[in-house]
């Protein structure tokens, strides 16, 4: 059933000047009829205004507030947008269906569960006693999956189920496609995921994905309830479509039975495939909704125009009809091209971006909270991040803790600590724990018995782990591993006797701490590839005892030198984390092929993702944009292995930019 707008307007509503509150672009989109709508909006060009608006411009038109259903990513951009509506309309935000997919479908299913079997009462589990579940239900199913270190612990598998459940591919394909370290066992996780699902009916709860699951099989299996809902909402506005995965597109597709359906996004700022997001999802939106009319909005009031210049150029560089044509146009005057940067390693990268920050700053007047430096992963943020603290300079990590910090990056050291000295009882304690059923008493006992024995037998601490003296001590569910892990720490410990750091670091990491890793991160090659930076940073130094004293120099620096939450402080983020952020100055580190795009997207054949994310990093910038990459990657080894400009600048006209050269003296 189709539905026409009342051209009556609202009473209670204060009049608005629509036309001239917005460009010719937005104001098209804001009054469209209804029906199914498209919104392209680029980046920079007030995407947040044309939904807000567009709610305004329904309730103005006689639209009541309870038949707009608005779906959002976080409760906050809901919040954020029915605030506005309320300054503009007076009407409150609480008389909106508005919020998250998972925040809607709860109501939903609060409701109406019961359609489907789902009792009222039904209760919500949080993540970790999701996983808790998960974890006695594989347990109950096989004792032993979980002791060998290389299966995957609850929270990554987990992670595993939930991403095929919100793709709705089989876990086997996803776990081809995403989790490859677990590709071995995977014909094993089916089961699992079936006696998860039993259990939880059985306890009568849900977990947060089965918030959208259930919502869509209330919408798929009960005919009177689609039909209210699909009557009960006039309107349904969609932000960030582009970011929607197979379940939430199938929601909305159902919610939409009477086209009065508005999507906004844009499909160059998808870039979350990884968390479930579909690309299809909005390329196919004209299809799966006959009728669809697109609007696109691309005034940008963000960027110079030779920032966007270079924005677009990255577009047209896209495989030809995989994507909507846009041209983002610029609302600001001109000013000076994005600089292109070559540094001969990682070390002269960060030394040029030092420099030029104190440049802007201390002759530009710059605030130190409107420049930003972006990287695809992050160990490329190393050496920066190192020279940030040694010149005593704040910054804020906002996509997650600083390098040495992180806690694979912790554990690895604490091995290589342990192994350089034994009488470090913290160093012990940190990788003791890791084996399974050991706690911090446990590795308390551990190690005065060894202690105590290599005094004995007047041999070294580590010879003696083996025995049976030791072994006695060691939790049963650990034996299993003992053998390993003390092969791999006697390794490290011939390794430091006879090579530089930086070979005992790769024989730590392909010993027992490389296997631990695997099954108890999800995100194991990433964090892989960060150990693998660990090894760089070790082949500045001779001796062991300076690369383990300069961590820890390192560490206390920048803790000494803690940033308050309100400070002045530059901002290191991974693209991803920047997406809806944008900085007067931005520099993007590691531009080089295998490192952006990242080496696994070349080897896939598939570098459109990582091309989409080049396009939201540049577009983060109002003013200027440095584009850097290192010649040499210092963490392939003592010579280094020479890198390549990254395939994103060079299929761009050379015209887009401005090549900037480093001198030894750092001159420009």
């Amino acid at each position: 059933m189709d539905f026409e707008l009342d051209q009556r307007p609202s009473a209670g509503i204060p009049p608005i000047d629509f036309r001239a509150c917005l460009n010719d672009e937005q104001f098209n989109a804001v009054t469209a009829p209804p029906g199914p709508l498209l919104v392209l909006a680029g980046a920079g060009s007030g995407k947040t205004r044309t939904l807000t608006y567009r709610v305004a411009y329904l309730l103005s038109q006689g639209v009541k507030p309870g038949e707009i259903l608005l779906l959002t990513f976080t409760n906050k951009a809901a919040k954020e947008m029915l605030h506005r509506v309320q300054d503009l309309t007076g009407i409150e935000p609480q008389r909106f269906w508005g919020g998250t997919f998972h925040s809607i479908g709860h109501r939903a299913l609060r409701i109406y569960g019961e359609a489907i079997g789902l009792p009222r009462n039904f209760t919500i589990l949080d993540a970790e006693e999701s996983e808790s579940l998960l974890k006695q239900t594989v347990e109950a199913e096989d004792k032993l999956f979980f002791k060998d270190k290389t299966n995957p612990r609850p929270g990554p598998l987990f992670d595993v189920l939930s991403l095929a459940r919100n793709t709705q591919l089989s876990v086997v394909d996803t776990v081809k496609k995403n989790f490859p370290q677990y590709e071995e066992i995977s014909h094993r996780f089916p089961a699992f995921a079936t006696a998860y699902a039993a259990k939880k009916k059985e306890q009568n709860v849900v977990d947060y994905d089965d918030l959208l699951e259930l919502w869509l099989r209330l919408l798929s299996e009960a005919p009177d309830v689609a039909t209210y809902f699909a009557h009960r909402f006039r309107h349904i506005l969609v932000d960030e479509y582009q970011d929607t995965n197979t379940l939430q597109a199938q929601i909305v597709d159902k919610l939409a039975g009477h086209h009065c359906v508005m999507a906004v996004g844009d499909d160059a700022q998808c870039i979350y495939s990884w968390r479930g997001a579909d690309f299809e999802n909005i390329m196919t939106f004209p299809e799966r909704h006959p009728g669809t009319v697109i609007h696109r909005i691309e005034t940008n009031y963000r960027s110079t125009p030779q920032i966007l210049n270079l924005a677009n150029g990255v577009l047209l560089a896209q495989p030809k009809g995989r994507h909507f044509d846009k041209e983002l146009r610029a609302a600001r005057g001109n000013s000076q091209k994005p600089f292109v940067v070559q540094a001969m390693d990682d070390r002269e990268q960060a030394e040029f971006v030092l420099k030029r920050i104190r440049s802007l700053v201390e002759d530009d007047g710059v605030s130190l909270n409107e420049i930003a430096i972006l990287y695809r992963s992050h160990f490329l943020a190393l050496e920066v991040q190192l020279a940030l603290s040694r010149a005593g300079v704040p910054y804020h990590i906002t996509s997650g803790v600083k390098f040495f910090e992180r806690q694979h990056i912790r554990d690895l050291v604490a091995l290589l600590r342990f192994v350089y000295n034994p009488s470090d009882e913290q160093a012990w304690q940190r990788i003791a724990v890791l084996l399974p059923k050991i706690g911090e008493k446990g590795a308390q006992k551990i190690y005065a018995a060894a202690r105590d024995h290599a005094r004995l037998m007047q041999r070294n601490f580590i010879d003696v782990l083996t025995t049976d003296d030791v072994k006695s001590k060691v939790a049963k569910d650990a034996k299993p591993e003992w053998d390993s892990f003390c092969a791999s720490l006697s390794q490290v410990a011939e390794s430091m006797q006879n090579s530089r750091p930086s070979d005992c670091v790769e024989t730590a990491i392909d010993g027992w701490y490389g296997d631990y890793l695997k099954g108890a991160f999800a995100d194991y090659t990433d964090r892989l590839d960060e150990l693998k930076a660990l090894v760089g940073f070790a082949q500045r130094f001779e001796e062991t005892q300076d690369f383990l004293a300069q961590i820890v120099l390192l560490n206390s620096e920048t803790s000494d030198r803690h940033v308050e939450a309100d400070a002045e402080a530059i901002k290191l983020t991974t693209i991803h984390q920047a997406k809806g952020l944008e900085y007067d100055v931005v520099f993007l580190i590691g531009l080089a092929d295998g490192q952006f795009p990242g080496r696994r997207a070349i080897e896939s054949g598939d570098v459109e993702e990582e091309r989409r994310l080049f396009y939201v990093a540049v577009t983060r910038a109002r003013n200027e944009l440095y584009l850097c990459y290192p010649k040499v990657a210092t963490r392939a080894g003592p010579g280094g292995m020479l890198l390549t400009p990254s395939r994103f600048i060079l299929e761009l006209p050379t015209d887009l930019y401005e090549p900037l050269r480093i001198k030894r003296s750092f001159g420009w």
